[in-house]
C-alpha cells in the first residue's frame, strides 16, 4: 500500500518536526520526503529490517522531516506487512511527538510490570507448592505479555533490537503460548488434574495440538500467516469449550465460575474491538490501539483471582482432610465412653513417656479396678453403670496433673501413668491418694452409689523399660 501525505511549512519550524507510523507489527515501511519531484529524505523502516544508524529511535515506524518555510512536500509511505495493516499516521513537532511517546512508555511500563510481577508469584507458588496451576497461569501470563510487548514494539526497541526473526517470530510464539497455557489453566481450574472425561481430553488435545504448531512456527516449518489462523480459529475454543463448566459452578454458587465469565467477557469484548480496529471500523486512537491490552491485563487479573479461589478451596479440602484425620487418630486412641485415651491411646503415651525416663525421672503406671462395680451394674441397669464409669473417669482426673495420663483398658479397668517422678516414695504417696478419693460415695442423680478400688503399681525404670 502507498500512502500520500501532502505538507507545507508556513514558518521555518522552531524545532524539527517527525511523521509516526503508529503501529509497529509492520514488515516493510520506507518513507520519502520529496518535493517537485526530487526525494529529499528516506528511511526503511519495519521489523524485517535492521535499524541503521540513520534511523530515528523510535516505538513505532518514523522519521525527522527536514522542513523550510513556505515550500510544499509530499510524504511518500509504503507498507508491505502479512499481518494487520493498522495506520495511524500523524506528523507533529518533536518535542510533543516525544511527550506522546513518554506517555505510551509509561503506561506500557505500568502494565508490563504489573505482569511482570504476576509471572514471578506464581513461579516462586509453584516453585514452593509444586502445584501446577500456577505453572499454567505463568504461561498464560508470559505469553499475553509477550504478545503486547511484540504488538506495541517495546521488543524491538529495547530486548532485541536489529533482530529480524525475532521481530518475525516473537509476537505470535507468545501467543501460541498464552493459548496452550489457557486450555491446561481452564482444564485444571474447572474439572481438577486428575478427572477422566471428554472435557479434559479435549482440552488436553488442544494445548498439545496448540505446542505443535508453535514448535512448527519457530522451526520455520510453518508460515506466520498459517500461524496466525490457526491462532484465530483455535483462540476462542478454551473459553468456549469452558462455558458449560463454569455454568455449573455459578448454579452451585462457586465464585470460580462467575469470575471466568467475567474475565471472558472482558476478553471478549477486547477481542471484539481488535478486530473492528483490523477491519478499519473504528478509528485507531490511543484508546483502540491499546484496548486488547487492557482487555488482556483485566483478564489475567481476573484470572489471578480464580488461583486465588482455587488456592482456597485446596487449602479448606487440605483442612478438612487433616480433620478427618484427626478425628479418625481420635477414634482409634480415645474410649468413646469417658473420652479417655484406650489401651492403644495409652500405648503411644506410655511409649514417648518411657522415651525420656531415667533413675532420676521415674514413670509410675498404676492399674485400679473398681470393687463394687458390678453390683451397681446388676442393680440399676447399665446406663447407670455407664453414668458411674463417666464419674469414675472424672474423679481419676481431679486428683492427678496435667502432665498424669488416666486410661480406660475397658470393663471397670483403669490405667494412670505419672511421669517425671523424682523419687519411688512418691509413687506409694499417689497410690493412697487415689484410694483415698474413692473413700466417698458418687452422686449418680437422686442415687449414691460406693464403689471402692484395687490398686498395683510399676515404677520405670526399676521395674523395667518396656511398654510391652
Amino acid at each position: 500500500m502507498w500512502l500520500r501525505v501532502p505538507l507545507e511549512a508556513s514558518r521555518t519550524p522552531g524545532s524539527p518536526w517527525a511523521i509516526y507510523v503508529g503501529y509497529s507489527s509492520l514488515q516493510e515501511v520506507d518513507i520519502y520526503l520529496t518535493s517537485e519531484g526530487q526525494v529529499l529524505q528516506q528511511v526503511l523502516l519495519g521489523y524485517m529490517r535492521p535499524p541503521d544508524k540513520t534511523t530515528l529511535s523510535s516505538r513505532v515506524p518514523a522519521m525527522l522531516l527536514n522542513l523550510q518555510a513556505g515550500q510544499s512536500y509530499d510524504v511518500l509511505i509504503r507498507i508491505r506487512t502479512l499481518g494487520p495493516m493498522i495506520l495511524p499516521i500523524s506528523v507533529s513537532e518533536l518535542p510533543h511527538g516525544l511527550y506522546l511517546a513518554q506517555r505510551e512508555q509509561m503506561l506500557q511500563g505500568l502494565l508490563i510490570g504489573l505482569a511482570f510481577c504476576l509471572l514471578v508469584y506464581s513461579l516462586i507458588q509453584w516453585a514452593s507448592q509444586r502445584e501446577r496451576l500456577f505453572a499454567y497461569y505463568a504461561l498464560v501470563v508470559l505469553g499475553s505479555t509477550g504478545f503486547s510487548i511484540q504488538f506495541f514494539g517495546i521488543g524491538a526497541q529495547f530486548l532485541w533490537p536489529g533482530s529480524v526473526w525475532m521481530g518475525s517470530h516473537a509476537g505470535i510464539t507468545a501467543g501460541l503460548m498464552a493459548l496452550a497455557g489457557s486450555f491446561l489453566f481452564l482444564n485444571h481450574v474447572l474439572v481438577g488434574p486428575t478427572t477422566q472425561g471428554l472435557y479434559p481430553r479435549v482440552m488436553y488435545a488442544g494445548a498439545a495440538v496448540t505446542t505443535l504448531v508453535g514448535l512448527a512456527f519457530v522451526f520455520d516449518l510453518l508460515t506466520p500467516r498459517g500461524a496466525t489462523i490457526f491462532m484465530s480459529l483455535v483462540g476462542p475454543l478454551p473459553s468456549l469449550l469452558s462455558i458449560p463448566a463454569a455454568l455449573r459452578r455459578v448454579r452451585e454458587k462457586d465464585p470460580i465460575g462467575t469470575t471466568l465469565l467475567v474475565a471472558w467477557l472482558a476478553y471478549g469484548l477486547a477481542a471484539v474491538v481488535m478486530v473492528c480496529l483490523v477491519q478499519g471500523w473504528v478509528p485507531a486512537n490511543f484508546w483502540m490501539m491499546h484496548s486488547f491490552q487492557f482487555g488482556a491485563t483485566i483478564d489475567m487479573l481476573l484470572f489471578m483471582r480464580v488461583l486465588g479461589l482455587r488456592s482456597k478451596a485446596l487449602h479448606l479440602a487440605a483442612l478438612d482432610a487433616h480433620r478427618e484425620r484427626d478425628a479418625m487418630h481420635s477414634l482409634a486412641h480415645t474410649d468413646p465412653l469417658t473420652g479417655l485415651p484406650n489401651r492403644r491411646g495409652l500405648y503411644a503415651e506410655l511409649a514417648n513417656s518411657l522415651q525420656r525416663c531415667d533413675p532420676h525421672h521415674l514413670v509410675a503406671v498404676y492399674l485400679l479396678d473398681l470393687d463394687g462395680f458390678k453390683p451397681v451394674n446388676d442393680q440399676y441397669g447399665h446406663d447407670v453403670g455407664d453414668e458411674l464409669l463417666v464419674a469414675v473417669a472424672q474423679r481419676l482426673r481431679g486428683h492427678l496433673r496435667e502432665s498424669d495420663v488416666v486410661a480406660r483398658l475397658g470393663g471397670d479397668e483403669f490405667v494412670v501413668m505419672t511421669p517425671l517422678l523424682k523419687q519411688p516414695e512418691q509413687a506409694h504417696d499417689l497410690g493412697m491418694k487415689l484410694l483415698d478419693a474413692f473413700r466417698s460415695p458418687f452422686a449418680l442423680g437422686n442415687r449414691q452409689v460406693w464403689v471402692g478400688l484395687t490398686i498395683g503399681y510399676a515404677l520405670a525404670p526399676h521395674d523395667g523399660s518396656d511398654a510391652m
